[in-house]
């Protein structure tokens, strides 16, 4: 059985770009666009796969996000740090504790995100297909609660 290797988020991070500038105006099949969130889960952090395998599956992002853009389903996506260098706050007695490190304690955490435009869970599964292929990582696809024009 293949050894699935963690991916740092720092090795297929990506740069943000507008989504849009302004001045057009969306159609109805835009509008009836819904927005899935694709979660990266990186099953752990310890190990570093090697740099020429990095390159490979930065490639293959690059090339994934390229097909996102062209398509109109591109909206954002990046990649995470270690969820060490987390910080996390808790509401407590009126007042909010704050502690280092990360909130969950299982072996698999957020490794990054990509929020894309589609028509139905279908076409964003399909979306999931492509980004776990592309960064042989497992992919979790959520739809937004309800969206609105704003």
């Amino acid at each position: 059985m293949a050894k699935i290797l963690p991916v740092p988020s720092r090795a297929v991070s990506i740069r943000g770009c507008a989504v849009r500038v302004g001045g057009e105006t969306d159609s109805q099949e835009e509008m009836d666009m819904q927005y899935y969130l694709l979660n990266v889960m990186q099953p752990g952090w310890d190990e570093v796969p090697a740099p020429e395998e990095l390159a490979e599956i930065g490639k293959r992002l690059d090339a994934f996000h390229q097909e996102l853009r062209e398509a109109g389903a591109w909206v954002f996506a990046g990649g995470l740090h270690n969820p060490d260098s987390s910080t996390v706050l808790r509401p407590r007695d009126g007042d909010v504790l704050i502690t280092d490190g990360p909130y969950a304690e299982g072996k698999e955490q957020l490794g990054g995100l990509c929020i894309v435009k589609a028509p139905d869970l279908d076409a964003a599964l399909e979306w999931g297909r492509k980004a776990a292929l592309a960064t042989t990582l497992p992919i979790e696809v959520r739809p937004f609660q309800h969206q609105s024009e704003d």
